[in-house]
């Protein structure tokens, strides 16, 4: 269980942060900046939601995504395997990204395929799923980042979900435009 009592302790102000094995690193460290995106995702996740409440097919989805993401925090802040750390880490799993797919084929399953890219809007919780579908794949990429920087530091299945998680956004954003009725769709060359 967590426990905060005390909010500030002072040990960040000289730059650095602490993973939870205990190693200090800086806050610009390519491990920090992934989850703190993930962090940021959660939040634009969370803006959508004010829009998606009465959604009863988006909210709940959204919801348990949120705690997901918490999950894969918890993931790329514990590097190392259970020996080195000295406990069993909290890991994204294989079930969770299927849950994604699962949503993505539930959710798609009530869209017309699409002939064109869509912009981002149409409706304010489209809009902001699509701002935390973008913020998603920053966090993947910054994932990726890490993973080449030190093969094999990303947990296979937490490097699926941040994937999928924005294919779901994608999808959920449509769903939110009236199953795309409300899609704004991109008309190459239209202002030219």
């Amino acid at each position: 269980m967590v426990k905060l009592n005390k909010i500030y302790t002072r040990t960040g102000d000289d730059g650095t942060t602490g993973l939870a094995g205990g190693d200090r690193v800086s806050k610009t460290d390519l491990r920090v900046e992934a989850y703190g995106v993930v962090d940021e995702t959660n939040s634009f996740i969370g803006m959508a939601r004010l829009s998606t409440a009465a959604m009863s097919t988006l909210d709940p989805i959204l919801a348990a995504i949120q705690n997901a993401l918490f999950d894969l925090g918890a993931d790329l802040a514990s590097p190392g395997t259970p020996e080195e750390l000295g406990y069993e880490p909290l890991r994204v799993t294989q079930k969770q990204v299927d849950n994604l797919e699962h949503a993505i084929d539930a959710l798609n399953a009530n869209l017309q395929p699409l002939r064109s890219f869509v912009l981002p809007g149409g409706s304010p919780a489209s809009a902001a799923l699509h701002v935390a579908r973008t913020v998603s794949r920053r966090a993947e990429r910054l994932m990726v980042a890490l993973n080449d920087r030190e093969h094999g530091a990303i947990n296979p299945a937490a490097m699926r979900y941040i994937n999928r998680l924005s294919d779901l956004l994608f999808v959920a954003a449509r769903v939110a435009n009236d199953n795309g009725a409300s899609d704004v769709l991109w008309v190459p060359g239209k202002d030219r």
